[in-house]
């Protein structure tokens, strides 16, 4: 499946107000992510590295120690099990993280999802 449709993947939602669509292959993962105004992925950290463009909006990361406004064409680098959190600000937000490994809790949930939409 070398091209994808995002308006064909479902949406995972982490979060109020934030939606994930995450298309993977076998060893890495796209995240592409909206986010409403004010919408919070709160503080939390993983075992995979994590890599991300805020693609529209303004994003407030917080990675480790370090917390910074960041807005389209900003890219960002997470290690693994560093913590960190997003909010959206100053309107909606739409991000684009890659995963590596993939994140197996997102491969389960879109296998949830899919399934939930051919059920409906």
């Amino acid at each position: 499946m070398p091209f994808i449709n995002l308006d064909q993947v479902p949406a995972i939602q982490p979060a109020p107000g934030c939606r994930l669509r995450t298309p993977f292959g076998e060893n890495l993962m796209l995240s592409y992510v909206e986010m409403d105004h004010d919408a919070e992925i709160p503080l939390h950290h993983h075992p995979h590295e994590q890599a991300g463009i805020v693609v529209s909006g303004q994003l407030e990361l917080t990675i480790g120690d370090e917390t910074k406004s960041i807005g389209p064409g900003h890219l960002y680098l997470v290690p693994p099990n560093v913590p960190h959190r997003a909010i959206a600000k100053e309107g909606p937000v739409v991000v684009l993280d890659v995963f590596s490994p993939i994140r197996e809790d997102y491969v389960e949930k879109m296998h949830a999802a899919e399934n939930n939409s051919i059920e409906e």
